[in-house]
Order: C-alpha cells, then sequence, then structure tokens
C-alpha cells in the first residue's frame, strides 16, 4: 500500500530540464567565461550553494552565495513564472493519489519561491503537504538527508513511500537510502535507461504508467 510519496520538481512533474541545462551556460558567458563541455553534466548533481562554491574553485569568479543564486534566479525567474509546462499525465496522477489519501511533497533542488510560483501557476500546488529544498536541508541528492527530512515530516511508514525521480544520481542515493523508487523517463537522462531500470522498484514513460497500490 502506497501512503507517502516524494516527488522531485524538474524532469520529473516538471518539463524544465532544458531551463536548467543552460542556465551555468548563460551564467559563465555573462562573465565572459566560454563553459567548458561538461558543465552541465558536472552540475546536475548539485545545490545550488555546493554549484556556487564550484564556480567560485573552478573558474576564479568572485561572486558571493547570496549574488551567485541571484544571477541564477535572475536567468530562470521567468521561465518558472510564465512558461515550464507539467509533464504529461501530472495533474491526473495527482488528484489519483489524493483520492487515494496519499500524503505528498516536493523534494527539489530549485528555489522555494521558483518552485511554489510554477505549482502555483500550474493549478497543483495543493495537492502537496509542503515542498523541501535541498537549500534548506543544507545538503544536495548525492546526499539522502533531503529524502529522510521529507519522510519525517510525512510522516508515512518507509516502506509504504514513493520516491518519483528522474536523475541518476538521485535515484541512487534515494535506493541506497532504503527508498522505494520510481524512475522516470526524461530528456534529460535517457543515457541512464539501462541504470535507472536496474535500481529503480519501476521505471516508467509517463505518469499514466504507474498504478496507485491501495492494499
Amino acid at each position: 500500500m502506497t501512503e507517502g510519496a516524494i516527488f522531485d520538481l524538474d524532469g520529473t512533474l516538471l518539463d524544465s530540464m532544458s531551463v536548467w541545462d543552460q542556465v551555468g551556460d548563460l551564467y559563465l558567458r555573462s562573465k565572459g567565461i566560454v563553459p567548458p563541455e561538461n558543465l552541465r553534466e558536472t552540475l546536475k548533481t548539485l545545490s545550488l550553494l555546493q554549484a556556487a562554491e564550484y564556480v567560485r574553485r573552478t573558474f576564479g569568479i568572485t561572486d558571493s552565495d547570496e549574488e551567485f543564486i541571484r544571477a541564477i534566479h535572475h536567468i530562470i525567474g521567468q521561465a518558472y513564472r510564465h512558461h515550464v509546462a507539467l509533464k504529461p499525465h501530472v495533474k491526473p496522477f495527482l488528484q489519483k493519489l489524493a483520492d487515494a489519501g496519499v500524503r505528498m511533497c516536493v523534494a527539489t533542488a530549485t528555489e522555494r519561491h521558483l518552485a511554489e510560483a510554477a505549482l502555483r501557476r500550474l493549478d497543483v500546488l495543493d495537492y502537496f503537504s509542503f515542498i523541501i529544498t535541498c537549500t534548506e536541508v543544507g545538503s544536495g541528492k548525492d546526499e539522502p538527508g533531503i529524502y529522510e527530512k521529507s519522510l519525517a515530516m510525512l510522516g508515512t511508514p518507509k516502506e509504504r513511500t514513493v520516491v518519483f525521480e528522474d536523475a541518476l544520481h538521485a535515484v541512487e542515493t534515494a535506493v541506497k537510502a532504503g527508498f522505494r523508487v520510481v524512475a522516470l523517463r526524461d530528456g534529460s537522462n535517457l543515457s541512464d535507461t539501462d541504470r535507472l531500470k536496474a535500481l529503480a522498484e519501476c521505471y516508467i514513460t509517463s505518469f499514466s504508467k504507474w498504478e496507485v497500490s491501495k492494499s
């Protein structure tokens, strides 16, 4: 039986990974730096605070954490407030979970005000008991803290709580921490398909492919 659901945001609920794929490049170019080809792969496992430390150490940028985060938010804010869409079948799936009495939350590396703005605009914010961010927890999804904190706040048994994720490093972390994990296909993770299938309880191409267990 499923009693709790912990949802990633970008690439899972929102079709937004293309925004994040480009933001690091745009930030460095705004500083007059040509970004390395592997920048996207490096940054995708990091929280914003970790990313700020990385760009200071690697590129000699002197922006503080606050300045870096402000610049990133400036780049992506318009997309979240006006353009980013839900992934297919998300809203009917959330309604199905709500009808089954499943408690839901969002656990994301995206900052709270952006997550809330997008989810409110898309009329799904009220499905979630709370949003928790990597910044608030103090670690990225390469560590299990955000999942453990989400579980404690949901108050549901771990064996009856499902984590929905698209990123391989996040799936690896949640599985290692003993969570049930459903991996969702996204355009950004196609090269990881075999590994995601091997790790997760199940791998789905959309939310229409997973049934809520009621017993």
